[in-house]
């Protein structure tokens, strides 16, 4: 039996930071998937024309009303089964864009179809089924305590 490559998918990973006891801490959003309702990442197709950061730019305005600075470096990769309405599923690769998130629109295509939270990186660790997709929040929390890394100028002598 043939095995079919994996279909492919963009997603931001949107995020924010947020005051609690005087320290800035980073807060991932999750929505829920409109057929099943678990939680999910904004995430979807290939569109022609668009680059994959702009893919998954387009999907967090539509889905979540997304606004914010996409990061154009991919930050990771999560596969998972898309079952298809047939009943057939289908492995898709999700190529993962990071963005931060600058504003939220009260109106989106998508808003009647979905719920949003914000949350930390370890509860939507918690809350996605995808094991990949929770190693790459787990991931991302430890990008951001990680700290800054100083840099330093030569200066002429």
């Amino acid at each position: 039996m043939l095995k079919r490559p994996p279909r492919q998918q963009y997603a931001a990973l949107c995020y924010r930071f947020e005051m609690m006891n005087g320290i800035s801490v980073p807060r991932v959003l999750l929505l829920t998937s409109r057929e099943t309702g678990r939680w999910v990442i904004p995430k979807g197709w290939p569109m022609k024309g668009k680059r994959s950061c702009a893919v998954a730019a387009q999907e967090a305005y539509e889905e979540a009303g997304v606004q914010g600075n996409v990061h154009k470096e991919v930050f990771g990769f999560y596969a998972y089964l898309k079952k298809r309405k047939s009943g057939v599923k289908v492995p898709v690769k999700v190529q993962v864009h990071l963005l931060e998130v600058t504003g939220m629109l009260e109106s989106f295509p998508e808003k009647e179809s979905r719920k949003l939270e914000w949350v930390s990186c370890e509860e939507a660790a918690v809350r996605v089924n995808e094991p990949e997709l929770k190693g790459l929040l787990l991931a991302f929390a430890q990008k951001m305590q990680a700290p800054p890394v100083k840099q330093f100028r030569a200066t002429g002598s």
